[in-house]
């Protein structure tokens, strides 16, 4: 029950189908899948199998490791849609908690319509694809043939008494909303930007996003940059939704002045019942430390204190949106510390455009190689592509962090995916999380934030900004002071890097004082705010934008 615009109370229309579409649907490549996959299981307690999530299917050569085809389910309707529309879709289940429905669409056969439905959404809504490059072209026909399958689905069970959302996931599904509303009046369309383009494409440029950001002109802004046609499908998606969402007020805010929209906030929750407690969790907490330390020390070929501080950022490779800049530097800054007494391993978990791993580092963890030496380049576990113009390889270097003996700060750059099989650590991220002290990321452009918020669901203290998401949430929750809480919530914006960076060395620096039983007590401090930031706190927005959708369908019926 809620309060209308009236002041009467209005009862809430609750979805009886929903559909969820997104190129990271069974496709684990950002943090995209993180927020769907994590939240799939209280869909479907809440909906059962009437979720259904579609995703792109990409897979040629090998099967998607992430889909459980279950060629039973909808058997009929598949048959029948594979048959007439030209599409190829397969049916099953997301292996993630919850097992939801998946379809996966097979969409390359729209390729040769692209200009057709360019031309189309050019006269339905004025989408410009002129200056499309890059991806566009495959989102779009991904996104609209997401477009077909609801439709198709919706007619072949006749669902048209039913209230259907159809909810689509950033720029790259913009086609499919926009097609469902053309084609299915009486289904309420959600669309969510995590990110806008043009705000991250500012901000990844160096301009300033925030003093400026009621001053900038997004249409102009995307010519500028060269994102014109995913800024234009995007704005025009956010526009034309029933409901309209993204994930932080700092988001909401960047769409209300570059997409001239205005945005319902749905925070990311996380699912962290497949965390381990307890014993186990002790046990995977010490095989981390050994695994992470033990490579640390093959490397550099001497003894890393067994006391040692290990501490991480991680994430896409953004090197200033991700605040990557001022982590290293705070790293050349505690380094300079003669009050530090603990060795400190910081840790860049940063995909990059790696060759392979390094021979020589996996010849001495095979123990085929005594470790009585530092290698070359002490601070890489993994060959680049780019070495001699990779950032964080010229800003350790810039910074004479040389992992020498005598330094106290100790830098390891890690630039695999952390997927279990890299060569070097062979754990997944997740498992290489739970082993550390304390997690650094001091974005400079994060509309949500889920590397902090995994952090403290794993208990792992964590430093974030307040121009993140999550930062923001940590603070209207209430953020002590230091790290007293278990995390940290440092003020940034366009002009102090330097007082970011500070502020960083002064904490890790304060960790590094602490005794065991406090940083338990930190650990337990992180984990304790991290149950206020799960699913089943946050899912009753995403109710909220249902019913807001909803409302609008019914106006529109009026019509």
């Amino acid at each position: 029950m809620t309060k209308s615009k009236t002041g009467m109370t209005k009862i809430k229309t609750t979805p009886d189908y929903i559909f969820e579409t997104s190129w990271e649907v069974c496709n684990k490549v950002g943090g995209i899948y993180t927020v769907l996959s994590s939240k799939a299981r209280t869909m479907r307690d809440l909906y059962g199998d009437n979720v259904c999530f579609i995703g792109p299917d990409i897979w040629r050569n090998v099967e998607c490791p992430w889909f459980l085809e279950d060629k039973i389910l909808h058997k009929e309707w598949r048959d029948s849609f594979n048959s007439k529309t030209g599409l190829k879709v397969r049916v099953g289940r997301w292996n993630v908690p919850g097992s939801p429905i998946a379809i996966l669409v097979n969409f390359t056969s729209l390729f040769s319509q692209k200009n057709d439905i360019y031309q189309t959404m050019w006269n339905q809504y004025r989408v410009n694809s002129l200056h499309a490059y890059g991806d566009y072209d495959e989102s779009c026909m991904f996104a609209y043939s997401t477009g077909i399958v609801i439709e198709d689905f919706y007619n072949y069970y006749h669902l048209y008494s039913k209230n259907v959302v159809a909810h689509f996931n950033e720029w790259m599904l913009g086609f499919g909303e926009l097609y469902v509303k053309s084609n299915l009046p009486k289904v309420a369309t959600l669309f969510t930007t995590h990110a806008t383009t043009i705000g991250r494409s500012i901000a990844g440029n160096g301009k300033p996003l925030y003093s400026y950001l009621s001053k900038y002109d997004g249409d102009q802004m995307a010519r500028e940059l060269n994102v014109e046609a995913k800024h234009s499908v995007e704005k025009i998606a956010a526009q034309n939704a029933d409901c309209f969402t993204t994930v932080s007020n700092i988001t909401a805010k960047e769409a209300q002045y570059l997409l001239n929209a205005q945005a319902f906030v749905t925070p990311n929750g996380f699912e962290k019942d497949f965390i381990p407690v307890g014993e186990e969790f002790e046990k995977k907490h010490l095989e981390s430390r050994e695994t992470l330390i033990n490579v640390v020390e093959k490397m550099l070929g001497y003894t890393i204190d067994d006391d040692a501080l290990l501490i991480a950022t991680s994430g896409r490779y953004e090197y200033r949106n991700k605040g990557i800049d001022a982590f290293v530097d705070a790293m050349g800054r505690l380094n300079r510390v003669k009050q530090l007494e603990k060795d400190v391993v910081a840790f860049i978990m940063v995909p990059a455009w790696i060759e392979s791993p390094r021979r020589d580092l996996q010849q001495r963890l095979g123990g085929g190689v005594e470790a009585d030496s530092t290698l070359e380049y002490p601070f890489l576990t993994h060959w680049l592509y780019n070495m001699n113009h990779d950032p964080v390889i010229s800003q350790i270097r810039y910074l004479n962090l040389e992992n020498k003996k005598e330094d106290r700060v100790k830098i390891v750059f890690v630039p695999s995916y952390l997927n279990g099989n890299d060569g070097i650590f062979n754990k997944t991220y997740y498992d290489l999380l739970i082993g550390l002290d304390a997690t650094v990321f001091p974005s400079y452009y994060e509309p949500w934030g889920y590397t902090p918020h995994e952090s403290i669901a794993f208990s792992v203290p964590t430093i974030t900004t307040t121009l993140a998401g999550f930062g923001m949430w940590m603070m209207r929750e209430g953020d002590n002071r230091g790290m007293s809480d278990g995390a940290e919530v440092i003020t940034r914006g366009d002009y102090n890097f330097m007082e970011v960076s500070e502020n960083i060395c002064n904490l890790i620096f304060e960790i590094t004082t602490k005794s065991e039983d406090q940083k338990t007590m930190l650990r337990n401090m992180a984990l304790n705010r991290a149950g206020l930031a799960d699913w089943k706190h946050f899912f009753t927005y995403y109710e909220q934008a249902y019913d807001i959708a909803f409302d609008q369908v019914k106006e529109r019926l009026k019509k």
